[in-house]
């Protein structure tokens, strides 16, 4: 069937673009989606992830609703600002109603089920804070071994977009953004804030997107108010697509450059707190051909082929 592939999500406008792009994937098997806290509430973010599948002709894949806070400390705000405060830009209501009601065994279960059912490892693409990812391996220990890797939109490696340090998804949890990349031994790719900024797409760009379909037309209503927030950053009309990179990743491995670096998360509570502390210096990454990367060393993306990966990402997207 190709990529076996779950999804677990905060959306969000460029989780729209992720989970769509999975759905419509003819080499992908999307299994699941699960939902968590994040740019908008738990029931939005649940509500949002069931609409998109409804949408892509998807609702065969199962939804499980998460953690609606972090592990320890309140969520300290939400992206109503640049989401809206229905986490797709107050046009969440233009999408088709759900056909199905979330998975009544909730996140966690589901995720285990799928990983213990799946005949091959499983490609997780968490796209959202991690909590729902770190609950799995603190209460299923043993999925670790029906995981292929976790490919993570998350962190910064020259400061954040929520604090100066700190990347919104770290920041919403970094206890659990710590448990998954530092503490526990499972292989994981983190896509960057520094990347995912660079991948951004244009307003021509998302012309040809909503000529192409009634999927595409869909999702570029939803940006009006993203791409308003995102022209300050970028100085143009535009988008970035952040977590539509970490899952073109999550779909073809490699499309992305990746390098393996120690890493650690900042879990104080001062002005540091969530930021992804990623060490650079000259002769500590290891090589893979040293033997398996230790726990506490990630393959962090630095780099890809930006135009091929934009039209990697168009031409999924741009169904009839």
């Amino acid at each position: 069937m190709g990529q076996k592939l779950i999804i677990d999500t905060d959306p969000g406008v460029d989780d729209a673009f992720a989970i769509a792009l999975a759905a419509l994937s003819e080499d992908v098997e999307l299994l699941g989606v699960t939902t968590v806290f994040g740019n908008v509430s738990l029931p939005d973010t649940t509500r949002n992830a069931l609409r998109l599948l409804a949408l892509c002709g998807r609702s065969d894949v199962p939804v499980g609703a998460g953690a609606d806070r972090p592990l320890v400390h309140p969520q300290r705000s939400r992206a109503t600002r640049i989401h809206g405060a229905d986490g797709l830009s107050g046009r969440s209501s233009m999408l088709p109603e759900p056909t199905r009601e979330a998975h009544r065994a909730g996140a966690v279960n589901l995720l285990a089920e799928l990983l213990e059912t799946a005949d091959e490892p499983v490609t997780i693409a968490a796209i959202g804070p991690l909590t729902n990812i770190a609950l799995l391996l603190a209460t299923h220990p043993g999925a670790r071994e029906h995981i292929d890797r976790i490919v993570i939109m998350g962190g910064g490696l020259n400061g954040g977009n929520s604090t100066p340090v700190a990347e919104f998804n770290i920041w919403s949890d970094p206890e659990a953004a710590r448990r998954v990349l530092v503490a526990e031994d499972v292989p994981c790719v983190l896509v960057p804030l520094d990347l995912t900024l660079r991948c951004a797409v244009d307003s021509a760009w998302l012309a040809k997107l909503a000529a192409a379909g009634a999927v595409g037309s869909a999702l570029t209503a939803l940006t009006p108010d993203y791409v308003a927030s995102y022209r300050k950053v970028l100085g143009f009309d535009g988008m970035a697509m952040h977590d539509a990179v970490a899952v073109a990743e999550a779909i073809r491995p490699g499309i992305l450059r990746t390098e393996p670096f120690p890493i650690e998360i900042d879990c104080t509570s001062g002005p540091g707190r969530g930021a992804t502390l990623v060490d650079r210096r000259p002769g500590l990454a290891r090589d893979e051909a040293e033997g398996p990367v230790p726990a506490g060393t990630v393959h962090v993306a630095v780099d890809t082929d930006l135009d091929g990966l934009r039209a990697f990402v168009l031409d999924r997207l741009s169904l009839p």
